[in-house]
């Protein structure tokens, strides 16, 4: 429930869009959601429960046996569950808002949010458009692309087309400065590649030959739809592979990436000119709009950008213009014409086994949603959460903050200096709760009928424009980096603080109505104390109380964290994710930290809450302590494809949630007390095994 990216894209909120903000409440109150309505969800339901499997054997299918057991996932998603169900009702609001907006755009003023929403929406909704256009909106893209004939020009198209959001070579994002976070730095990534991960191009195997080969057929016919012969779309198709390959074969694996000293390497732009001679820096920077002067910058791969700067002085220009046509035509691909709209999905689904594409409703709600969210926001806002659910979901959060100091303060293994640097760097976490304060300006976009693809590609403008001199600016602490309908949070340890969207604080996840113990289960410990544990597992304890990356720790301190976490490391890799493929144990080590101090952490702050507020009797026939757990395990309710497992194995840092559930609980002695779980059971890993950290 926490992004696995780092170095997340910044978003900045601005007060100038409160008016146009609060004309879009007024307008949610007017739009009538629509006729199908959904069964509300509760924290926690025990009719999931399936009673014909001990707890103490295997607790996720207890807790959500029953379920498990009558669902089926639907053709259009790679999994069904928890995330699903709220994403679901969110989005009844949210096209209950955008399909007003684009009913009533003629009639609204010139250039304002509301009719650029409703324009967006609806350009996107009319696929009549998209079909007679085919491929005429991106024509010209292609037709700078094929008029390149130098290294000069190459490199000229791929900084335009990044200034367009195209997934081009490499990354460069003004990020939170590693050693100075109170600004912004010029950042280099590792990217480009059309494949989930840089593995799919290095892996050996049956399974890998077979999935690169797929791979250079939908290239090809991507070609082919674009008016390229066969057999040259075929030729140009393996020109990109190779040239995909290279990079890949120069990038960090992600578990590699995890360590943030990987990807810290400060140096000035004159060295950065000098480990990538063949990069014309000067040009580049004029191409993407940067107009602020550079000095410094951090690349987060230096062999990487060696390799780049090697390939654009060796690779043939035809090479080049293949690889650029093609991930114009990918990216561009989704809002295009039907052949483009099916062959984007059938690659597309290899990796998450969806059998048939969402409707069209859903796919523009949710572009809408990601390149307008804000605009979205306090509408969102004013239909689902009130002040009172906020109230009450912050004092959960506090809570959290409360027990995992109280827990900080007991720890033996840590030393008095740690200890002090720990707490001071908790004390001053932020959280962000429901929504921004301040809403996003978006006067800059420009919006248009016709050609959905347009706007989207307009979106993208708006966004690198909004970003790209932030080099040496201060940092925007006002900045969310999700949409308020969003089902998910996030810690970014580069500001040292929580985010909670209010679409992941309703049901299932948090009912201000509902008993201590299941909120405290679900949003108290997969939630809250998953986020904070983040800004102490793995990656987040190498960041200060300011976010900037430094060692605080002891070596005797640091040393036992590694070794405790090496205890994580084995007992996640023990356990199967699918297929014989087990869970990668460590890329996924930040997060199960996080699912383990977490749930640690949450039941502590339900003690507290049960001696202030006084202890109930059985609820739905369960002690406060067992439902406290039924929470926690629902909340992680997930039925996932075999696909998506497979694919998850090579990219997902969350393990899959059998085991987010039945990993942290089989190591508490508290869950077993509850339970009445006996040594030898399943839920219950010997204490020598289990890694004592948070």
């Amino acid at each position: 429930m926490s992004m696995p990216n780092p170095n997340p894209t910044r978003r900045r909120a601005l007060a100038l869009a409160l008016v146009a903000a609060s004309a879009l409440a007024a307008q949610a109150a007017r739009a009538q959601v629509p006729a199908t309505q959904l069964a509300p969800l509760k924290v926690v339901d025990p009719a999931m429960v399936d009673t014909t499997v001990k707890a103490c054997s295997n607790f996720f299918q207890f807790a959500t046996g029953s379920w498990l057991k009558n669902d089926t996932i639907p053709a259009a998603y790679s999994s069904s569950g928890v995330g699903r169900d709220m994403q679901e009702r969110n989005e009844l609001v949210v096209r209950a808002v955008l399909d007003d907006a684009a009913r009533r755009r003629a009639t609204l003023p010139a250039g304002s949010t509301e009719r650029k929403l409703g324009t967006y929406y609806a350009s996107c909704m009319d696929s009549t458009t998209a079909e007679r256009a085919g491929l005429d909106p991106v024509r010209p893209m292609l037709a700078r692309i094929a008029a390149a004939q130098t290294r000069a020009a190459v490199l000229a198209q791929v900084a335009a087309l990044q200034a367009e959001g195209v997934n081009m070579l490499f990354r460069y994002a003004p990020d939170v400065a590693p050693h100075d976070a109170a600004h912004y730095l010029a950042q280099f990534y590792a990217g480009g590649l059309g494949l989930p991960d840089r593995d799919y191009y290095t892996n050996q195997g049956a399974s890998a030959d077979s999935l690169r080969r797929a791979y250079v057929d939908h290239v090809a016919r991507l070609f082919v739809l674009a008016g390229t012969p066969e057999a040259e779309a075929r030729a140009d198709a393996q020109r990109v592979m190779a040239l995909e390959t290279e990079m890949a074969k120069a990038s960090l694996t992600r578990v590699a990436r995890r360590e943030p000293s990987a990807t810290d390497h400060p140096m000035t732009l004159a060295q950065l000119r000098s480990i990538t001679p063949s990069v014309n820096w000067t040009a580049y920077f004029a191409g993407i709009g940067l107009t602020r002067p550079v000095a410094n910058v951090n690349v987060a791969e230096p062999a990487f950008m060696r390799r780049v700067s090697e390939l654009l002085a060796t690779v043939p220009v035809r090479d080049w213009r293949a690889y650029l046509r093609y991930h114009v035509l990918s990216d561009a691909a989704p809002w295009l014409s039907t052949p483009f709209v099916q062959e984007n999905f059938a690659f597309s689904s290899r990796f998450t086994g969806a059998r048939q594409l969402l409707p069209r409703w859903k796919r523009c709600l949710r572009a809408t949603d990601a390149d307008m969210g804000e605009a979205l926001g306090q509408a969102y806002v004013q239909r689902t959460f009130p002040p009172e659910a906020r109230a009450k979901a912050r004092q959960v959060i506090d809570d959290i903050r409360d027990a995992f100091a109280a827990r900080l303060r007991n720890l033996g293994w840590m030393s008095e200096a740690t200890r002090t640097q720990a707490l001071a760097k908790l004390a001053q976490m932020g959280e962000k709760v429901g929504y921004p304060e301040q809403w996003r300006d978006y006067a800059r976009l420009q919006v248009a009928e016709g050609p959905f693809v347009l706007n989207s590609f307009a979106a993208n403008r708006f966004e690198w424009q909004r970003r790209v001199n932030r080099p040496g600016m201060p940092v925007d602490t006002t900045e969310w980096d999700m949409t308020v309908p969003t089902v998910n949070a996030y810690y970014d340890p580069t500001k040292n603080e929580m985010v909670f969207p209010a679409g992941a604080l309703v049901p299932q996840t948090f009912d201000p109505n509902a008993d201590d113990a299941a909120n405290y289960g679900s949003l108290g410990g997969s939630w809250a104390g998953h986020e904070l544990t983040h800004g102490f597992d793995d990656e987040g304890r190498h960041y200060d109380a300011r976010g900037n990356l430094r060692d605080w720790w002891t070596a005797a301190d640091s040393a036992h964290f590694a070794q405790q976490a090496d205890l994580m490391a084995a007992q996640y890799g023990g356990y199967i994710q699918v297929d014989t493929f087990h869970v990668n144990g460590r890329l996924t080590m930040g997060e199960n930290i996080a699912d383990y101090g977490g749930a640690l952490t949450a039941f502590d702050a339900l003690q507290r809450a049960l001696e202030r507020h006084g202890r109930p009797g059985l609820i739905d026939g369960f002690t406060p302590e067992q439902r406290f757990f039924l929470a926690y395990a629902q909340s992680f309710r997930q039925h996932n494809r075999p696909e998506s497992l497979r694919n998850r194995v090579t990219v997902d840092p969350h393990s899959p949630e059998e085991w987010r559930v039945n990993g942290p609980l089989s190591n508490m002695p508290q869950f077993a007390q509850a339970f009445g779980c006996k040594p030898g059971d399943a839920m219950v890993r010997p204490a020598s095994a289990v890694a004592q950290i948070w």
